[in-house]
C-alpha cells in the first residue's frame, strides 16, 4: 500500500500548546506535516484553500468560535466532510456526548491527561482511522457511471486504474501475480460492476480472483457495484467472493465508507504479513553473526537447488571453517571469540548480499551461490579467504580454510550431499596446511591451480 505524508491541523488558541503539540508530534511520528492555527477563522481560511488534511484537532474553546461550531462548518464543506475531527477539552464531556455526534465530532480527548498522552492518542487514532490512501482497480463498462464514480474516488485522494472489461482486469492481475509487473503496479482493492459486457461478468472476475489467483478476502478485498439489491442477488455476490457491495445509484457517503473499511482490511493484512515475515526473519537468522541460521538452509535448500535447475544454471556451495578457533576461545576468552564470529558474519553479509550466507555451526559458515558456475564460486572463495586474512576482527588475526562444490561436478546431488562434498574439500584444505581453498571433484579434492604443488 502506497505511503504518503500524514497532514495534521492543530487548532488551539494557546501558542504554547500549539508549539508543544507540534514539536512532540514531529518527534514521535515519522513523515508528518503539522499546520497550526490560532483560531477558527485561520483554520477555515486554510481549509478554504483546498488543502487536504488527514486529521483536524481543535480546542473546544477557541478565541473566536466554539469548537463544536467549527466542526459543523468543517462538515458543511465538500472537501473536508469526511476528515476526522478531534475535539480537545478538559471539562465538557457531558456536552460533547450530548452534542458531539450532531456536530460531526469524530472523537474527543481530555486535555487534563497531558500533552504526551494527547500525542499517543493521536498516534493510536491514526493507526485505527487511516486516511484514504490506496490504489484501486476499477472495472466498469459504462462511461457515464465510470466518470461519476471515478471522480468520487479521486476526490478523496485515491489512485484509480480504470478498465472496462473483466478480461483487462485479469490481464493486469496476471502481471502482478506472476511478477511481470513492478511491485508498485499492484492494487490495494478492486471495485467492479457485477454486470459487465463481454464474455466475462463481474461474477466471473470475482471467481478468478479467489480461485485462479487464490487471493483471500483480506489480501485482495473486492467491492461489488450492482443495480439489484434483493436478498438473493446479495447472497450471490457474497458467494462469488465479494467482501461487500453497494447498489446503483451510488450514494457517495456509503460508497466511501465501504471503501475505507476495505482499505483498513488490506492495511491490517499487510501489517500482519509484515509482522509474520519479520518473525520469520528473526527465527531464521543467527543472532550473533547476523547471517542465516542452519535451520533456514535446511528449510530452503531444496527450493534454492530447484530454482537453479529450473533456470538451467549451476549452483555452488562453499563451507569455510575458522582455523584454530578453539585456541582463540581458550587463550582470549569466549567473549572475544564471539566478537570474531560477529565481525566475520558482518563481512560475509557485506560481500555476498544476494547469496545465502549461513552459520553452519560453531565456527563454520556456508554460502550457497545460486546461478553460479564453479570457477566463479572458486574466485569468490579466494577473495573471501584474502579478505578474512586481512580483516583482523576484534584485533585478532584469523585465517580460514574453505571447501567448494558445484552441481556441475555433482549434478544428482541434493543440497545436503552437495554440502557434504564441500565439507570433504574443506577438510582436505585443513590437512594441506589450512588458509587455503580446495575444490570438491569426483577424482578427489583439488587445490586452487595457483596453490597446487
Amino acid at each position: 500500500m502506497s505511503q504518503r505524508q500524514t497532514s495534521i491541523m492543530v487548532v488551539d488558541g494557546s501558542e504554547v500548546s500549539r508549539t508543544i503539540i507540534g514539536r512532540i508530534l514531529k518527534n514521535e511520528m515519522s513523515n508528518v506535516s503539522i499546520t497550526s492555527c490560532a483560531n477558527a477563522e485561520e483554520a477555515l481560511a486554510r481549509l478554504g484553500n483546498w488543502e487536504r488534511f488527514d486529521l483536524i484537532t481543535t480546542s473546544l474553546m477557541l478565541p473566536d468560535l466554539d469548537g463544536l461550531d467549527l466542526c459543523r462548518k468543517i462538515r458543511a464543506s465538500e472537501r473536508h466532510y469526511y476528515t476526522p475531527v478531534i475535539v480537545v477539552s478538559g471539562d465538557a464531556d457531558s456536552r460533547l456526548l450530548r452534542e458531539g455526534f450532531a456536530a460531526g465530532v469524530t472523537d474527543y480527548f481530555d486535555k487534563s491527561s497531558g500533552y504526551k498522552a494527547f500525542v499517543e492518542f493521536i498516534k493510536s487514532f491514526l493507526q485505527r482511522n487511516s486516511g484514504l490512501v490506496g490504489k484501486i482497480l476499477y472495472v466498469e463498462d459504462s462511461p457515464t457511471a465510470a466518470a461519476i464514480t471515478r471522480r468520487i474516488m479521486e476526490k478523496h485522494g485515491l489512485k484509480i486504474v480504470h478498465v472496462t472489461h473483466a478480461e483487462q482486469a485479469l490481464e493486469l492481475l496476471e502481471g502482478v501475480s506472476n511478477g511481470w509487473a513492478d511491485e508498485e503496479d499492484g492494487f490495494d482493492i478492486i471495485v467492479t460492476d457485477f454486470f459487465l459486457k463481454g464474455k466475462l461478468t463481474g461474477g466471473d472476475l470475482l471467481h478468478a480472483i479467489r480461485t485462479r489467483f487464490h487471493y483471500s478476502q483480506q489480501e485482495m478485498p473486492v467491492l461489488v457495484i450492482t443495480v439489484n439489491d434483493n436478498q438473493k442477488k446479495q447472497a450471490e455476490v457474497f458467494h462469488a467472493g465479494a467482501n461487500d457491495f453497494v447498489s446503483k445509484p451510488i450514494f457517495e457517503e456509503i460508497f466511501i465508507a465501504r471503501i475505507r473499511s476495505l482499505l483498513l482490511i488490506k492495511q491490517q493484512f499487510l501489517a500482519l504479513k509484515q509482522q509474520a515475515e519479520e518473525m520469520g526473519r528473526i527465527a531464521s537468522t543467527d543472532s550473533l553473526t547476523g547471517v542465516r541460521s542452519k535451520r533456514y538452509l535446511l528449510d530452503n535448500g531444496k527450493r534454492l537447488l530447484a530454482a537453479s535447475a529450473r533456470n538451467k544454471h549451476p549452483l555452488s556451495a562453499l563451507i569455510m571453517d575458522i582455523d584454530h578457533f578453539k585456541k582463540i576461545n581458550d587463550l582470549l576468552g569466549h567473549l572475544t571469540g564471539d566478537h570474531v564470529l560477529a565481525g566475520i558474519g558482518e563481512l560475509l553479509n557485506q560481500l555476498f548480499p544476494d547469496d545465502t550466507v549461513v552459520r553452519f555451526g560453531g565456527e563454520e559458515f556456508s554460502i550457497i551461490f545460486s546461478n553460479t558456475p564453479p570457477e566463479q564460486a572458486i574466485a569468490h572463495a579466494e577473495t573471501l579467504r584474502k579478505q578474512l586474512e586481512s580483516l583482523c576482527p576484534a584485533n585478532v588475526d584469523v585465517t580460514v580454510s574453505i571447501g567448494v562444490a558445484s552441481t556441475i561436478d555433482y549434478p544428482e546431488a541434493d543440497i545436503t550431499k552437495l554440502l557434504a562434498h564441500a565439507d570433504k574439500a574443506l577438510y582436505a584444505a585443513k590437512e594441506r596446511g589450512r588458509n587455503r581453498v580446495c575444490i570438491a571433484h569426483i577424482e578427489g579434492p583439488q587445490d586452487l591451480p595457483a596453490l597446487a604443488s
